[in-house]
């Protein structure tokens, strides 16, 4: 199920969220000048932040949440962040919404180098922190609905579901795809464990803003 809108209206203007979109399409486009250099010198590495040498291999958990891999994999990430993000930003607030981002990065990034920590393939994208944001949607708006598009066979169908229903199934296929592939080969890959990480870091970071009155379950 790909997510195209969601029936969910915000009260506010979600600044924070267009902010953070604005500036993931900027570092990729920096990026095209010199992307393996760019990647190289910005992206998570495993390996490296397990033998921490200096303050660099630590920013990197920040900077690689800003980078992209190809232009699919921005407009997927950015796709997801747009949805999900202005409700979440309106639900807690634009201060707390950057530093609850940030910290579902955070999560995601410690998730994927716990299960892989002697890889040595860059780790890069906001879709660990963007799987926070989705972690935190599902507590916050289970019943908001929708619309997804379904590929079926050859046939595409757009149709309106439960958001409940479309965050535990992109979270089953995380995990089941994580349990499977056991984080990031040689090879390269999709760091699933980044994502089931950031995920979980949402739920329980909204747990703790909830008792400071944000409603769950709206």
């Amino acid at each position: 199920m790909i997510p195209l809108h969601g029936d969910n209206p915000t009260r506010t203007f979600s600044f924070v969220t267009f902010t953070l979109i604005i500036a993931n399409v900027l570092v990729f486009v920096r990026e095209l000048s010199g992307m393996d250099a760019f990647v190289h010198h910005y992206a998570l590495v495993p390996a490296a932040l397990v033998e921490v040498q200096s303050w660099r291999e630590i920013s990197t958990i920040f900077t690689s949440m800003f980078l992209h891999g190809s232009w699919m994999h921005l407009i997927g990430n950015m796709l997801y962040l747009w949805i999900f993000g202005i409700n979440v930003e309106d639900a807690i607030g634009h201060f707390r919404f950057i530093v609850f981002y940030l910290l579902c990065g955070l999560g995601a990034a410690a998730a994927q180098v716990l299960v892989s920590p002697d890889s040595i393939v860059p780790v890069v994208g906001a879709s660990g922190a963007v799987s926070g944001v989705l972690g935190a949607y599902l507590l916050l708006f289970p019943r908001a609905r929708v619309l997804v598009l379904v590929p079926i066979w050859f046939f595409l169908r757009f149709i309106y579901v439960p958001a409940w229903l479309m965050l535990v199934v992109w979270f089953g296929v995380q995990l089941l795809s994580g349990l499977v592939v056991t984080g990031i080969n040689l090879h390269g890959g999709v760091a699933f464990w980044a994502h089931v990480g950031g995920f979980v870091a949402g739920m329980a970071l909204i747990l703790i803003l909830e008792k400071r009155r944000v409603k769950l379950f709206q």
